[in-house]
């Protein structure tokens, strides 16, 4: 039997690559921002069961379409960070998703579809997604995209 011993530099070496293996094929369910959007969005579906009838093809399929979006653009965006100007423009997008269904869900509000309290706090689980795609917009670099230098 012959054992093979490496030095610390290779095992550095080889740990240095194996994070940037891990972390190139990490999971965009893994990141954050997908995460608490899934959540909301999810909350969102339950919440529009109780929707009248008649918004069934107006405001509910709306504000389950546009909460849905925001994390299968994260997710598109994330498998295409390669290509900076792409990532930078999915992100812009599901953002832009986030904010649209605040604005649906502030019709459910005004039309009494939805407490305030119900309101308050999906629009505050929203916002923080949108902090966290911001962060994403902000940060490419930590989620594997490369400079646009």
């Amino acid at each position: 039997m012959k054992i093979e011993l490496r030095s610390s530099v290779q095992c550095s070496v080889f740990s240095v690559q194996y994070k940037i293996v891990l972390k190139k094929y990490m999971r965009f369910q893994d990141l954050l921002a997908y995460k608490k959007g899934f959540e909301v969005a999810m909350e969102v579906f339950e919440v529009s069961k109780s929707f009248p009838k008649e918004e069934t093809y107006s405001l509910t399929d709306q504000i389950r379409r546009s909460s849905r979006s925001v994390t299968i653009t994260i997710a598109e965006a994330y498998r295409k960070r390669e290509y900076p100007k792409y990532f930078h423009s999915k992100l812009t997008d599901a953002d832009a998703e986030n904010s649209e269904t605040q604005g649906w869900l502030e019709y459910a509000l005004v039309c009494k579809y939805i407490s305030q309290e119900t309101f308050d706090y999906l629009t505050e689980k929203s916002k923080e997604v949108g902090r966290l795609i911001n962060y994403m917009i902000l940060n490419p670099g930590k989620f594997g995209s490369k400079s646009e230098n």
